[in-house]
């Protein structure tokens, strides 16, 4: 490496430490500080990442100062994709990133570890948080599981480089990892629609889980769970973040091909609740109704081939049998054609969650907690944990 080589990697890192810094509104603390200088980011990146939506790459042989640049913004890159194969003719799609490094490091501030704590990552991706970790609490107190085989190899490499060897384990992280338990701390780089419980019997009384949080409707949240001697873990959702599903929660469904049948005769009503309402930029909106609504997701369709419908916003249970659509015109603003199909009616379960919502103020994430019971069901609540959020299906 030259002298120019190390000179760009100290700028790119003193410039991303600024940015974390501005948008933690605080400086890191001394040790994660330590660490952020320790585990430089780019030594975990592979040769190749793709950035944005339109997953443009960047590849560190051809084009060395834009993937340092991406490796050095405060953004998240994409590491895989396809789960490592060809896509060929198909079309490509993200499956594991780095995340953005401010959200790592809030959220390993969420984690509020101490020296001596035991901890299971859960989703070790490029291993760059499993560094952070080991080198703030010593690498023997830092288990993290990989449920891609080729990554976990990959992680185990690159933290070896940089002088750390915590325990790396190929395997489904919805498990945990019972040899190395009970654990202080529980932190998953993947979001989850439902806790395993798993992590809960592995967890420590007192013991906390930290995991990003998504629903069928909406990938957005986190939410710190605290578990008491009884097995019960209770705790507050956060903003901030969307991380990846856990590989064994997804669904792989789609409204033409999965859903909608030629032979599906809907039924015809309308709307005043504009679809944008639920669907668009106001993510409390969407984190309530996901919150209520559970097992029902949705897509758009923007300029469909239907006449008169400038866009569509499909809706659908995760099992398939019931699904609707809201069509706006491209003109009016109050009205609204709506079309459902199936054993539940889906825009009203909608409509409904919507409406509780803003009749109890409107509240965002941080007003809302999620208490995992000892049998494993969940019950999402809002201000304390005897206001229970009600299901809308």
């Amino acid at each position: 490496m030259t002298k120019d080589d190390q000179a760009a990697e100290q700028i790119a890192m003193r410039g991303l430490l600024g940015e974390v810094t501005a948008d933690l509104g605080v400086p890191l603390a001394r040790g994660w500080e330590e660490a952020f200088w320790a585990v430089p980011r780019h030594r975990f990146l592979p040769d190749r990442v793709w950035l944005g939506d339109g997953l443009d790459s960047r590849d560190r042989s051809t084009d060395p100062s834009g993937w340092l640049s991406a490796a050095y913004a405060d953004d998240s890159v994409v590491t895989q994709i396809n789960d490592g194969h060809d896509p060929g003719e198909d079309e490509p799609w993200p499956s594991s990133s780095a995340s953005a490094p401010s959200i790592v490091f809030r959220m390993l501030d969420m984690l509020d570890v101490k020296r001596g704590h035991r901890v299971l990552e859960v989703g070790t991706g490029t291993g760059w948080n499993a560094g952070l970790l080991a080198h703030r609490l010593g690498a023997e107190s830092v288990t993290t599981v990989e449920v891609d085989p080729v990554l976990a190899v990959q992680a185990a490499l690159n933290l070896k480089k940089v002088g750390l060897e915590p325990e790396v384990i190929g395997g489904d992280g919805a498990a945990g990892y019972v040899a190395s338990a009970p654990y202080d701390r529980i932190i998953a780089t993947c979001s989850v629609r439902e806790v395993p419980r798993a992590w809960v019997d592995q967890a420590r009384s007192g013991g906390v889980i930290l995991t990003p949080w998504e629903s069928p409707w909406v990938c957005y949240g986190l939410v710190r769970l605290v578990v008491d001697a009884e097995g019960l873990a209770s705790g507050w959702f956060h903003p901030h973040s969307a991380f990846m599903l856990m590989r064994n929660q997804r669904t792989d469904l789609r409204i033409f091909r999965d859903v909608v049948r030629d032979d599906h005769q809907p039924d015809e009503s309308s709307t005043t609740l504009p679809p944008s309402a639920v669907a668009g930029d106001d993510w409390a909106a969407q984190f309530a109704i996901g919150l209520q609504t559970q097992d029902v997701w949705r897509t758009w369709h923007d300029d469909p081939d239907v006449d008169g419908v400038s866009s569509r916003l499909w809706l659908a249970t995760t099992d398939a049998t019931s699904w609707a659509a809201v069509d706006w015109d491209g003109r009016s603003n109050d009205r609204f054609t709506v079309w459902q199909y199936g054993p539940r009616r889906l825009w009203n379960e909608v409509e409904a969650a919507h409406a509780w919502w803003h009749n109890v103020g409107r509240p965002g994430p941080e007003r809302f907690g999620l208490t995992v019971k000892t049998d494993g069901t969940h019950a999402p609540w809002l201000d304390r944990p005897d206001q229970m959020v009600s299901r809308t299906g």
